[in-house]
């Protein structure tokens, strides 16, 4: 599930760098109420978007490889085929 994965990413960078989802909406500028959907995995028509997670990237002051780039979004399907 990528809604899962994606709050899972989110998770653990916030995790590894003791950053608050208040945080991470303040470094990003992303507002806080997507985020926290993620968190809560209710992501199915939230404002997280592609821009948002690129924000969140240069939140965490990661590239958009890095934060793709793990064995769960490897596994993933396509799912247009």
């Amino acid at each position: 599930n990528t809604v899962e994965a994606v709050a899972n990413r989110i998770e653990q960078f916030c995790k590894e760098r003791r950053i608050t989802i208040n945080g991470l909406s303040y470094i990003s500028g992303v507002p806080n109420s997507p985020i926290k959907e993620y968190f809560m995995k209710e992501a199915k028509n939230t404002g997280i978007t592609n821009i948002n997670i690129k924000k969140l990237c240069d939140g965490f002051g990661i590239t958009l490889g890095e934060f793709f780039s793990t064995p769960e979004f490897d596994a993933m399907e396509q799912e247009i085929k």
